[in-house]
């Protein structure tokens, strides 16, 4: 029964894309959608249910004929790719399409039916975590597309509508990534990985603009790298030693098991858009929002971290793992200041989930159990919190006349429920008792015993994360006079996913200690035979932190009339109360605004410097893990 479950989860969101490709009535469209989010989200639900007590479990499946329909899957998008990238004269996508392909075909016709039978399947507590992410969330933010691209294409009728296209290439990249996390055969999870990329390239490209268009291949050369990598991996280790699953790859003795899993981890290192190939999620935020939140919050970003936590035992207390962990670290912090120069609410949320990634990736690389305790932590509080952000984002956009976190000021008075949101989806980030500053009290302490060089990254990132996030909740609390007329009509379902979030935010952090003890604990016990666990008392203390904080977001909702007062602005005040009369006895507009630091924490100044020391990072992790 718990192997049809994951086949459920991997073949239902497949399913659906072909029938939402080829069914285009509106209706027909919502019905679809809402109906396959149940099934992903109840059978993510049970999954939880019948392993959460269960050790890992593997399954082989006698399937030649997936097999066959893999290679001639890759073989198709290959040859699309190839056209494609030669027509838009972007010709390093069609060289690095053809030559892993190629080399995927090679071995597929040369070693792979001499090969031992692959256990195909597994799960374990770190699947379930990982596919309650993906059901979950990636249910969440299909049922907010439904009305928000209606009312994109309504506020965008330049851009052609292909909706039916749009929410193929969603569950498709649902069903990749259900194949990511319960792939144990690394030819099945190599072909999973490449539709994430697939997918990501028709999302971000999804208007077709000439920008659009740019940003997508950018994003696609980037990771056909990291697919390149992860081919020559698979390849290298059944050469050396017949190996063709995940769990042995992970078992075998680290002078043989470092080469293919540093080119994992180089894979996992681009798909989780670190520093030297961080722009191409940057380029991903021109996309519309659910694209954006996709990408960002339980797909594509995710798989990278996801594969670097899996390969942890071998990275541990290897030098190149300490590499590693450094990529993360100087990522971690370059990204947090860049992120306090951004006016654009898009590219802060892009730059706060690079710099979350890169903490993520340094606890996995550390590979200790205290740190991977907070690794699986932070992916998910990252999740939820994150996700939050970048769909109230895309509201405010419709509705408020844009995304700029200055025009955000009055939010609270505009749309109280929304900014709320936004206010509980910040906290989750970096207050506490919320996961994401727990997750980080543990990293700091567990990397202190390991390197305490790592743990400076990442005391002065995360007080570059408290300046970015503190000064835009601010704007978003500034009691403005509403603006006359505004009225922001947001359909039910574009709400319900934002509820449903904001609870997961606040719940996620009244059951850590119970997720915890039934899911990370026992995963590190199998891995390294021994745990970590919450005392009594912190559990105590962070429920009593939780009820106080919840006490400001509760203010703001249910506190319907505020006074507007003038502003005392020592007798200068002209007619109206936002204006003043200036040193000439000119009436000057009041103009309140945030420091933004360009001269310091300026994305021109900083990205090259994240850029030029991260590849020097990869350069010497490679040499040395090959040496």
């Amino acid at each position: 029964m718990l192997m049809n479950t994951l086949i459920i989860l991997i073949v239902i969101p497949f399913l659906a894309a072909v029938a939402l490709l080829l069914l285009r009535q509106y209706v027909v469209r919502k019905w679809l959608v809402l109906i396959s989010t149940a099934v992903l989200c109840a059978a993510a639900v049970y999954l939880l249910a019948a392993q959460i007590l269960a050790g890992a479990s593997y399954y082989t499946l006698e399937m030649e004929a997936v097999n066959r329909l893999m290679i001639g899957a890759e073989v198709f998008l290959a040859a699309y790719i190839l056209i494609l990238g030669t027509r838009k004269r972007q010709y390093w996508a069609a060289i690095l399409i053809i030559i892993q392909t190629g080399l995927m075909l090679y071995f597929d016709f040369t070693y792979r039916y001499g090969a031992a039978p692959a256990r195909h399947l597994f799960v374990d507590q770190f699947s379930v975590i990982m596919a309650l992410v993906i059901g979950v969330t990636g249910s969440l933010i299909c049922v907010y597309a439904v009305d928000y691209m209606k009312e994109y294409h309504h506020l965008h009728p330049e851009v052609q509508d292909r909706l039916p296209f749009f929410f193929f290439t969603m569950f498709v990249l649902l069903s990749a990534m259900f194949g990511v996390v319960f792939a144990n055969n690394l030819r099945w999870l190599y072909f999973f990985w490449e539709i994430t990329t697939v997918c990501s390239f028709w999302l971000i490209g999804y208007t077709r603009t000439e920008e659009a268009v740019l940003k997508a291949f950018r994003a696609l050369k980037m990771n056909l790298l990291g697919g390149l990598a992860f081919a020559v991996a698979i390849v290298y280790i059944f050469i050396r030693a017949n190996v063709t699953n995940l769990d042995q790859l992970t078992a075998l003795d680290k002078t043989v098991a470092m080469i293919p899993a540093l080119l994992i981890v180089l894979a996992g290192m681009i798909k989780s858009a670190q520093f030297p190939f961080a722009s191409w999620l940057l380029g991903a935020i021109a996309a519309p929002a659910p694209v954006s939140a996709l990408l960002q919050s339980s797909t594509m970003v995710k798989a990278g971290v996801y594969i670097i936590i899996r390969l942890a035992p071998v990275l541990n207390g290897a030098i190149a793992g300490l590499l590693i962990a450094l990529v993360g670290a100087v990522t971690f912090l370059i990204a947090s200041c860049i992120a306090i120069s951004q006016l654009d609410a898009r590219r802060v949320l892009a730059y706060s989930t690079i710099a979350s990634l890169g903490l993520i990736i340094t606890c996995g690389a550390c590979g200790a159990q205290e740190t991977v305790w907070a690794a699986l932590f932070l992916i998910i509080f990252h999740a939820v919190s994150v996700l939050v952000l970048v769909l109230c984002t895309g509201l405010v956009e419709h509705h408020f006349g844009g995304c700029g976190i200055e025009t955000m000021e009055g939010l609270v008075v505009n749309m109280p429920r929304i900014a709320t949101m936004m206010m509980i989806g910040m906290a989750g980030m970096f207050l506490a008792p919320f996961g994401m500053l727990i997750s980080k009290w543990a990293a700091l302490e567990g990397l202190i015993r390991i390197n305490p060089f790592l743990a400076v990254f990442i005391a002065y990132g995360s007080a570059a994360t408290l300046f970015f996030w503190t000064k835009w909740m601010g704007k978003l609390i500034t009691v403005k006079a509403k603006r006359e007329g505004f009225a922001a009509n947001v359909s039910f379902l574009e709400r319900m996913p934002l509820i449903v979030l904001t609870v997961l935010v606040v719940g996620s952090c009244f059951f850590f200690p119970w997720v915890s003890e039934y899911l990370v604990e026992p995963y590190l016990m199998s891995t390294y035979g021994s745990s970590m666990n919450m005392s009594t008392g912190s559990i105590l203390i962070l429920f009593i932190m939780m009820g106080l904080l919840l006490l400001l977001p509760l203010i703001v909702l249910f506190y319907k009339n505020p006074d507007y007062v003038e502003a005392y602005m020592g007798g200068a005040n002209v007619a109206q109360e936002d204006q003043f009369l200036g040193s000439y006895g000119c009436p000057r507009d009041l103009v309140l605004k945030n420091y933004y630091l360009e001269s310091y924490f300026g994305e021109s100044k900083l990205f090259d410097a994240g850029v030029v020391s991260c590849t020097c990072l990869i350069l010497v992790m490679l040499g040395v893990g090959f040496l």
